[in-house]
């Protein structure tokens, strides 16, 4: 029994951070860069749901898009002002200033984090429930309600951006900038466009998971630190730039970790009967 639930809460909690590593892996797809502030745009997502929840008297079902077109908007300003130097007038990636991206992303997430550990404060803010059901029972498999919902709208949210970037106009062109960012330029496709497109989009991916987690992780400066440095480790081993690969093997190496806490390690085990 313990094993299914600790089974089912990490594929639940895979669901979301298989979000970030989406959003990491489509930057890496057509920037070939790592986002190091990628876990602040998490951050910024949680806040923005849970005060205008709080603060304002919201709803949460009306914060939730709030807080996804506030990372939209974070990922937009971002590749504006600090990304598009690290493009703008190059035409092959062995020209590109890698480092640039590095030490631009990595102050950029020093700077957030001060910013609202000094403006909001270091204490952490308990986000609001989707629905007040508290416990929902599937066969033999209790869960809370949020966390029910918050799963579904997650795996609702990666479907459509699955869709969206297979199928859509602009999808087609985010694909063709990742193949070859000077032929999509030869045919007409703007590849600062499709970069800016693709930031939005990874920051509001991001922004959207920290305000389903919001109710689960209280909202603090650093609550994005983790997710993010296990996004990265998964997007690695699912496949850089493979957004599919990556979504998959964040959900599978997430729930194989939270089910193996469920089975006692044999020291333990023997401490145990030594005792």
């Amino acid at each position: 029994m313990l094993f299914l639930d600790l089974l089912s809460n990490g594929l639940i909690i895979g669901v979301f951070y298989a979000l970030m590593a989406i959003g990491l892996s489509l930057i890496f797809g057509i920037l070939k860069i790592v986002n190091f502030a990628h876990g602040e745009f998490y951050m910024v997502g949680a806040y923005v749901y849970t005060l205008t929840a709080l603060a304002l008297g919201v709803s949460p079902w009306l914060a939730l898009p709030l807080a996804f077109a506030s990372g939209a908007l974070v990922g937009l300003v971002v590749e504006r002002l600090l990304m598009r130097p690290l493009y703008a007038g190059y035409g092959s990636w062995s020209v590109m200033k890698d480092e640039y991206a590095v030490i631009v992303t990595f102050g950029l997430s020093l700077l957030l984090i001060n910013l609202v550990d000094k403006f909001v404060g270091p204490y952490g803010y308990k986000g609001p429930a989707l629905i007040s059901t508290t416990r929902i029972a599937l066969g033999p498999v209790l869960m809370s309600g949020h966390k029910l919902i918050a799963a579904l709208i997650a795996i609702g949210v990666i479907v459509l951006v699955a869709l969206v970037v297979r199928y859509s106009f602009w999808g087609r062109q985010i694909q063709a900038v990742a193949q070859n960012r000077l032929g999509a330029s030869l045919a007409g496709i703007d590849p600062a466009r499709a970069s800016a497109i693709v930031f939005a989009l990874a920051g509001a991916l991001a922004a959207i998971s920290g305000a389903l987690l919001a109710n689960i992780f209280n909202p603090t400066p650093d609550v994005g630190v983790f997710p993010a440095i296990k996004s990265y480790v998964i997007v690695v081993l699912g496949g850089m730039g493979s957004g599919c690969r990556a979504a998959s093997s964040r959900v599978w190496c997430s729930a194989c970790w939270r089910a193996s806490a469920a089975s006692p390690s044999p020291i333990s085990t023997a401490t145990r009967s030594g005792s």
